[in-house]
């Protein structure tokens, strides 16, 4: 109203958001608080932009909310008059001041009402859904605000939009939450440099003329108009950007939850209508499609996870926890192949992961009885440990699911945690089983009963002590705690020799194995391969590699390796090592099972779960295979090891050691193999180092057996293969007999 002060509009304009959060009809969006309501008369004689408009919707941007999405542009309003002269019935801007703003309301029924995510959408409203996508095209740039500064400059370049787009789920959802969620994701496998990774390995792609994107164009934001004119109407324009139109098409077919039958209805409906409206918006499409739906999976199971485990309450059911836990894995499995996560946890385990982490951060399942504790149980196995007690058990286990992502450490077997409990004056650790029920290298011996006998035989090994062992949750999931022997005073990543031991680190680590030849084995159980450790050894390899998939075996064979174990059987015959005294073995002496000690004295040997009783050669010996040795270092170790141990110990070294190099270098390339063909393990950094040199490995495993070398021109062949869980393994024509 002309003539009307400041004053009056502010104070018109705070009764109707205040009229509006006590009467309106209130929905949420990804940071806002929407209420429509029919504005008070008194306020529209004020406010003379409302005048006409029955109903409004009074949208206050949540500046605390969660940061799970991307924006380009942070004034929707800007947005919508941008749009307007193209789509004149998407809602105006009425008023603005502040993070409040008032929308004209659009009046209709959205599409998720009469047909829900999942269920097939009818040809007709495919049709008018991609002509929408397609008039978004008519939006000039220099109408539309301004692009941040990381923005590709030409207006063409497709990879470098993906690339930002990749950036900014990086800068604006990843980072910012990682603090409060980083170990979660951490636990559930996905690492901190994820994405932006997935940013480097953006491939070349076809450029098309960029345009105005929605980029929420799923069924709530779809909204049928009660006059039909237009039929369709498209809302919240809040995530809008400005790039390849193919993008717009990828977040569409994602976020619509069409079935993937349709998929092929809705990109050609897309490419038809888009063909019309700008015909070099669809060169290409259908080839680059699917690097942006692999970045629409990718970043979205940031928001996915972040929703579902805020989605319990402080006192959740059960049936909330299968919604938030099939959330879950439904993310991990969509995000799995853009991210390389290469396993997805089961339910289970994503059950007891949500819930270590609800209770931690002060949520509780409405059967426990208290939101400080996780219910567990002791295994009477180990017995209450002295300096260790069972309310440090408790709260080392809600410390667990609270722990930052750089707290937790992914092998191949066990998932560990490193915690602070009040109370306690040393940081522990928290371990838990991972990975395949039944593992390529079978487990001999109990971890914490191995643990057990070294520290009862007090012997100079440096190793973990087993303070607690016990389950947790109703599913009954088993757990360790033992003393976290990273670096005092701190909890950070421990200093592993990668590149190979130092003159006093061969040195302390032949010491203590030594000294583990005086560890009493009796209560562990009788030899673990049998009297004859060789042919035991024998025997584990031929049962694995008939245990492979076929897939595995497949490629072997084209490789050179056999396929056939009585073949391999009859190879491995071929070497009779001399018989040495039984003594306990770690068995995987790999550089990240060693960890330098921080006053320079020697390592600490950590992870036993591989632990057996042999022959102590072997255990040198698969050392030296599995970490870079220079020769000199090699040397030392068996001139020391050879002069220190019992003679019963090392009698006939010289003629056996090669025997077992020759064993581990056959038992590697199937082993890796199988994990370039499965994907499985690439997380753990040893198990990486293994497969990059796999072309390596292959040439020395045919030249060990005796075999003719017929490694293909490219050995990560096995990445093209199919999951080793496909029936069927991939036709190569008729498989070489060795």
């Amino acid at each position: 109203m002309p003539g009307t002060s400041a004053l009056a509009r502010d104070a018109a304009f705070d009764r109707l958001v205040s009229y509006a959060t006590a009467q309106g009809e209130a929905s949420r969006g990804h940071h806002n608080l929407n209420h429509v309501v029919r504005p008070p008369e008194d306020v529209v004689a004020v406010l003379p932009a409302l005048t006409g408009h029955d109903r409004v919707t009074v949208r206050r941007r949540i500046r605390a909310a969660l940061p799970v999405v991307i924006r380009t542009w942070q004034d929707e309003a800007e947005i919508l008059g941008a749009v307007h002269g193209v789509l004149p019935h998407v809602p105006q801007c009425l008023v603005k001041r502040g993070d409040v703003t008032v929308l004209s309301y659009v009046q209709g029924v959205p599409l998720s009402t009469i047909c829900r995510n999942g269920k097939p959408v009818e040809p007709h409203l495919v049709a008018a859904l991609a002509g929408l996508l397609a008039d978004m095209t008519q939006v000039r740039r220099k109408d539309l605000p301004p692009l941040p500064q990381y923005w590709p400059r030409t207006s063409r370049d497709s990879r470098a939009f993906l690339r930002a787009l990749a950036q900014a789920a990086e800068e604006q959802i990843r980072r910012p939450n990682w603090a409060t969620f980083g170990g979660l994701f951490a636990m559930l496998g996905i690492w901190e440099d994820a994405m932006v990774r997935f940013a480097e390995r953006v491939p070349t792609l076809i450029s098309r003329p960029f345009s105005l994107l929605h980029t929420d164009l799923h069924r709530d934001n779809v909204i049928f108009s009660y006059d039909g004119d237009p039929p369709l109407i498209c809302v919240d324009w809040e995530l809008a950007t400005y790039g390849d139109p193919v993008h717009d098409l990828a977040t569409h077919l994602v976020r619509m939850r069409y079935p993937h039958r349709q998929w092929h209805e809705v990109v050609d409906a897309w490419v038809e209508a888009m063909g019309t409206r700008c015909s070099k918006a669809v060169n290409g499409a259908k080839r680059d499609l699917k690097h942006y739906v692999a970045f629409e999976q990718a970043q979205s199971v940031y928001p996915d996870v972040i929703r579902a485990v805020t989605s319990l309450g402080d006192e959740f059911d059960q049936r909330h926890l299968d919604a938030a836990t099939h959330a879950v894995q439904r993310a991990l499995k969509a995000a799995a192949e853009p991210l390389r996560l290469k396993s997805v946890p089961d339910e289970k385990a994503i059950e007891g992961i949500l819930v270590r982490w609800n209770t931690s951060h002060g949520k509780r399942h409405n059967r426990d009885r208290a939101a400080t504790s996780i219910p567990w149980s002791s295994d009477p196995r180990v017995p209450e440990h002295p300096r260790f007690p069972a309310w440090a058990v408790r709260n080392a286990l809600f410390e667990e699911g609270a722990a930052p992502a750089n707290h937790v450490f992914k092998g191949t077997a066990h998932l560990s945690t490193a915690v602070r409990v009040r109370g306690i004056p040393f940081p522990v650790m928290v371990r838990r089983k991972v990975g395949a029920a039944n593992p390529r290298e079978r487990r001999f011996l109990n971890e914490h009963a191995v643990l057990g006998a070294i520290e009862k035989s007090r012997v100079p090994v440096n190793a973990p002590r087993v303070l607690a062992l016990g389950t947790s949750h109703r599913h009954r999931d088993q757990f360790t705690i033992h003393t976290f022997e990273g670096p005092q005073g701190e909890i950070r990543p421990p200093d592993h020799p990668v590149d190979g031991l130092r003159p006093h680190e061969a040195d302390d680590l032949v010491d203590q194995l030594r000294a583990l030849t005086s560890v009493d084995c009796c209560e562990l159980g009788p030899d673990t391969l049998g009297q004859d450790f060789y042919r035991g050894l024998r025997e584990e390899l031929l049962r694995m590699v008939a245990g492979l998939p076929k897939g595995t075996l497949a490629l072997a064979r084209e490789l050179g390796l056999p396929g056939d174990i009585v073949r391999l059987g009859e190879i491995l015959d071929r070497h009779l090592p001399t018989p040495r005294r039984a003594v306990l073995l770690h068995g995987d002496l790999n550089p990240w099972n060693l960890i330098r000690r921080e006053d320079g004295t020697g390592l600490t040997l950590i992870d036993w779960e591989m632990a057996m009783v042999g022959d102590p050669l072997y255990d040198l010996v698969r050392h030296i295979h599995l970490t870079p040795t220079l020769p000199d270092i090699r040397e030392r170790l068996f001139v020391r090891w050879s002069r220190l141990l019992p003679e019963e110990c090392t009698k006939g070294w010289r003629d056996d050691w090669r025997v077992y190099r020759w064993i581990e270098t056959v038992r590697s390339a199937y082993v890796d193999l199988d994990r370039l063909v499965t994907g499985d393990g690439l997380d753990a950094p040893n198990v990486r180092r293994a497969v990059d040199t796999y072309a390596m490995t292959l040439k020395s495993a045919t030249a060990v057996l005796g075999l003719k070398d017929r490694t293909t021109t490219n050995p990560y062949l096995a990445l093209a293969l199919p999951r080793a869980d496909h029936e069927e393994a991939p036709a190569y024509g008729a498989p070489m007999e060795v």
